[in-house]
């Protein structure tokens, strides 16, 4: 059996030989596909390895680059050393400067902005436009940090028609700079300006008033100053306040932009809007009155402060209170017997106009109406007042020309186009400087006969006694302000005279807490004994009358 299974004949061995062989080269192929394959594999593997490898040096090098990169700001830096040498070098040459005005300052700056206020042309202008030098005034010696104020808002002009002018734009920054130079200021007239903004910060109420009688409990060095003794009741302080924020608002310090006396002046006007109550004028409600009193004289200044405050930021939050007061002035105004507005009185009167209180209420009215505010026919009334009673108190006067003297009343009655004396020193024609400056505010110019001869008088019979203190400084505020308006030789002569007057009696260091401030003995008005806040307060006034308002001249150019 086993040997059939081995006896093969040739027959069967080819064909199982060729069938083996078959199968053999059916195996090589597939050997042969298998090792393409592998070999085909192989080389995808190398490949990818190769391309990622050249990914990864790439990526190497861009990393590297970016490392390089990086490296480099140090070796800037150390290029920049020349430079820091010099920075180094600037705060030695601002100390000397500035060591002084930190000292002097006394004042915790809040929100500082750092300026120089210096005047590089201490000239004054002629209205045929000589420019002249100005001698400086000797007095206080330390430096002035420049007026960093007055909002894009601050547009009031003087003028009848004024509003858009810009005439309180002379107030701030370069404006002021420059406004000094031209009109007869000095570096020193502006220092006394700021030290009396300094004596008022540092005696003002916690609560933000300037109170008449206890302002000295405020006093922070000896000796300390004394309470005034007049007009020490609401009514005082009201116009006291008033007076002291018109300070700082007549120097471009206003509640809004940044400076040293910004909180100031927001804590005074805080304190003066929550003293306005409802106002009544024969029984009916006519907005808003101050200090719980119907006197027009506070509520005028109180009035005038706030139109200027809101006239100078626009603030919402000051327009309705400058609304409501500036109604009551209005609603306050004298009738005549057909109806038509005239001037005011204390209390209104059908046959007294009192030229005191009739000026502030012009001047409160023209800033209400120069802010956009409603003043109704309030103007014209004014100028009706201002005509009738120049006219009854100078009888003569159109026989007048632009060389004589004119006077203005302290009373004036409508019913019988009479004129009266008022209170001591206040007779017949004295109030010249009133006048003056009510034919400013209502748009009398140089030139016109009732300015021209009103400002005659006032060289005449009020600047001999302004050369010396203590003056009459209520006349002064009036008189500085009209005579600055009409300008020319005037000015230059009441200027130099005054000015000089002012700077030399300021009290300065070494006088404890006055050093700042102004007496107020021997000024010599009726209710000058209200003290040391109002004889300051006129006195800073006068001398912010540089850039105060512009001249209307200028504005009509």
């Amino acid at each position: 059996m086993a040997y059939e299974d081995e006896d093969y004949d040739d027959q069967e061995y080819d064909e199982l030989d060729e069938d083996m062989e078959d199968e053999l080269d059916e195996d090589l192929e597939e050997d042969d596909d298998d090792n393409t394959e592998m070999v085909a594999g192989v080389s995808g593997w190398t490949i990818s390895i190769i391309v990622h490898g050249l990914i990864l040096l790439v990526l190497g090098a861009i990393v590297i680059a970016a490392q390089l990169e990086k490296e480099k700001p140090p070796i800037r830096v150390a290029t920049l050393e020349a430079p820091e040498e010099v920075e180094k070098e600037e705060p030695e040459e601002r100390t000397v400067e500035e060591v002084e005005v930190e000292i002097d300052a006394e004042e915790i700056v809040e929100d500082p902005i750092v300026t120089d206020l210096d005047v590089p042309e201490e000239v004054t202008e002629t209205e045929d436009e000589e420019v002249t030098e100005v001698e400086e005034p000797k007095g206080r010696e330390e430096a002035v940090s420049d007026a960093e104020a007055g909002g894009a808002a601050a547009f009031m002009a003087i003028g009848a028609g004024g509003g858009a002018k810009g005439a309180m734009g002379n107030r701030s920054g370069g404006g002021r700079k420059r406004a000094v130079g031209r009109n007869g200021g000095s570096r020193r007239s502006e220092s006394a300006v700021e030290a009396a903004l300094r004596w008022f910060k540092r005696h003002q109420s916690p609560n933000g008033m300037w109170d008449v009688d206890g302002y000295p409990d405020n006093c922070t060095d000896n000796p300390k100053c004394e309470p005034g003794s007049a007009h020490t009741d609401s009514e005082g302080d009201v116009a006291c306040t008033a007076y002291a924020l018109m300070c700082f608002l007549g120097a471009g310090y206003d509640h809004k932009t940044p400076s040293k006396f910004r909180n100031t002046v927001q804590n005074g006007l805080d304190w003066l809007k929550a003293q306005a109550g409802p106002g009544k004028t024969k029984g009916v409600a006519d907005g808003l009155m101050f200090g719980g009193t119907a006197r027009g004289y506070s509520n005028a200044v109180a009035t005038y402060a706030l139109c200027e405050a809101y006239g100078m930021t626009m603030d919402p939050g000051l327009k309705d209170t400058a609304q409501g007061a500036l109604s009551f002035i209005v609603a306050s105004q004298n009738k005549d017997a057909n109806g038509y507005g005239l001037g005011w009185n204390y209390t209104p009167s059908p046959k007294r106009n009192d030229g005191s209180v009739s000026g502030w209420a012009i001047m409160a009215a023209k800033a209400g109406t120069s802010a956009g505010l409603a003043s109704g026919n309030s103007m014209e009334g004014a100028k009706i007042y201002l005509e009738r009673a120049w006219k009854a108190e100078n009888p003569n006067w159109e026989s007048l020309d632009p060389y004589g003297e004119s006077g203005f009343p302290y009373t004036y009655d409508p019913t019988n186009e009479t004129v009266g004396k008022g209170g001591k020193g206040t007779g017949n024609g004295k109030l010249a400087c009133v006048g003056a400056l009510g034919s400013v505010f209502l748009g009398h110019t140089a030139g016109d006969i009732m300015l021209e001869t009103l400002c005659n008088r006032i060289m005449s019979k009020d600047f001999p006694g302004m050369t010396s203190y203590p003056c009459n400084t209520y006349y002064m505020y009036y008189d500085t302000l009209a005579i600055f308006q009409v300008g020319g030789e005037r000015w230059k002569t009441w200027n130099n005279g005054v000015r000089d007057m002012l700077v030399g009696s300021q009290k300065k260091k070494g006088s404890g807490c006055f050093d700042g401030s102004w007496d107020y003995e021997g000024t010599r008005f009726h209710g000058h004994e209200t003290g040391r806040l109002l004889s300051t307060a006129y006195c800073c006034l006068c001398l912010e009358v540089y850039y105060r308002y512009a001249r209307m001249a200028d504005l009509k150019h």
